[in-house]
């Protein structure tokens, strides 16, 4: 192996894309349990590699040099190879830096959470103290000396706890429906951070901006720890456009489109031509919830009614929210269930179609706009949803060529 990644678990991982964008090199994945750490380590058959949990200490013994921030903080994320030798990094602390520093999130004199107390816990409250809090709290299931409790913090109110920082991989794919805390037991709480990059945005992150509390998922760190770790292997510096770029362009592959809107604005076929455009797959909720049920939607609505409707769309939605890179096309009615909204937020950026009244068609197969008067207050009533739940707004009143480039445009800004 030349250069790769170790971890005993890396179904979510984004080091491969990410590398891959940053050099041609081979970067392998390799899923090592905790038996087979030190004969992979012992063997060290590599150039360089990453290391992620829960091997960032467990590595450290087996190595001949360790930098000075690595072993202060006590975590090694990197390691590469030189004449022989077994040389250890943290490029996690500048990654989760950069990320911090970006967030507009203000650690002076503030009090910091830590959620968790391994590697990557240590590196986060390192990062924490280098920005000018005034107090840093580490947490764990079983806590040492001086932590604090999981169990505790999550039966208690906190007020006094400014920021907190999600090190643990609670949240992360496949369970992306994990949450350690909810935002009422911090009620002076004025940033979050949370460390997990897959899913882009956690139930944590999107808790917090559903307040109004300023939050980030770890996708920006993760780029940036990978640029200085490619630093570190080849020692050749990267510019920061490329860190930049890279973030950008692994974003938006990851990111899913999802298009919202009321029936005839237009989803199906801007979807379509979304697709014909960048090669990525379109998914239709209301096809996921015919195809489940067997039956067309109007049936549903005809003998279950449409509360039997509303949670097959939304048990399609928690179905297909995980994947990335897709256009989503959801049914008219979605994003009035505010869990649809946090389910698609997830991985997605929210694109409301806005149809003026005047150009929308009833249709028959659907009961709630059979005609003009039904869809006249449908319009009325589930407009200033759409206009709340979108992350952006297209206004579809011309050709359906007009309304593509206007969402390309949006996507790439």
């Amino acid at each position: 192996m030349k250069y790769g990644l170790i971890g005993e678990r890396l179904g979510h991982s984004f080091s491969k894309d990410i590398h891959g964008m940053l050099s041609s090199d081979p970067y392998e994945l390799v899923e090592l349990e905790r038996t087979a750490l030190e004969p992979f380590m012992l063997k060290a058959d590599f150039k360089g590699i990453n290391v992620t949990i829960p091997y960032k200490e467990a590595v450290m013994p087996y190595l001949d040099v360790i930098s000075a921030p690595a072993r202060k903080i006590g975590a090694v994320n990197t390691v590469v190879k030189r004449e022989g030798r077994l040389c250890g990094y943290n490029t996690d602390f500048g990654g989760l830096l950069e990320m911090a520093r970006n967030s507009g999130i203000d650690f002076e004199g503030r009090s910091v959470l830590v959620l968790g107390a391994g590697g990557a816990a240590k590196t986060a409250a390192a990062v924490a103290q280098e920005l000018g809090a005034s107090a840093v709290k580490l947490s764990s299931r079983h806590p040492a000396p001086g932590q604090l409790s999981l169990e505790t913090i999550a039966d208690s109110g906190h007020p006094g706890i400014h920021i907190i920082i999600n090190a643990t991989p609670v949240g992360m794919f496949p369970n992306n429906g994990g949450r350690i805390v909810t935002m009422d037991l911090f009620p002076d709480l004025q940033g979050v951070l949370d460390c997990v990059y897959n899913p882009l945005r956690t139930n944590l992150v999107l808790d917090a901006l559903e307040k109004g509390i300023p939050a980030v998922g770890g996708l920006s760190m993760l780029v940036y720890q990978a640029c200085l770790a490619r630093e570190i292997f080849t020692g050749n510096e990267i510019g920061r456009e490329v860190w930049d770029d890279v973030l950008q362009r692994i974003s938006s592959s990851k990111e899913n489109v999802v298009l919202c809107g009321m029936p005839s604005c237009g989803k199906t076929t801007i979807g379509r031509l979304l697709a014909e455009k960048t090669g990525r797959e379109v998914i239709d909720t209301d096809q996921i919830v015919r195809q489940n049920a067997g039956v067309e939607i109007a049936d549903i609505f005809r003998t279950q009614g449409e509360a039997a409707f509303r949670k097959m769309e939304t048990d399609a939605i928690a179905f297909i929210a995980p994947e990335q890179g897709k256009i989503i096309s959801v049914g008219g009615g979605a994003v009035m269930n505010p869990l649809n909204v946090h389910l698609l937020k997830m991985n997605g950026k929210v694109v409301f179609i806005d149809r003026p009244l005047e150009l929308l068609v009833p249709t028959g197969d659907r009961p709630l706009s059979s005609d003009m008067d039904k869809l006249r207050t449908m319009y009325g009533v589930r407009r200033p949803v759409y206009l709340q739940a979108a992350d952006a707004v297209v206004v579809n009143d011309g050709t359906p060529q007009e309304c593509l480039e206007k969402i390309s445009s949006v996507l790439k800004g």
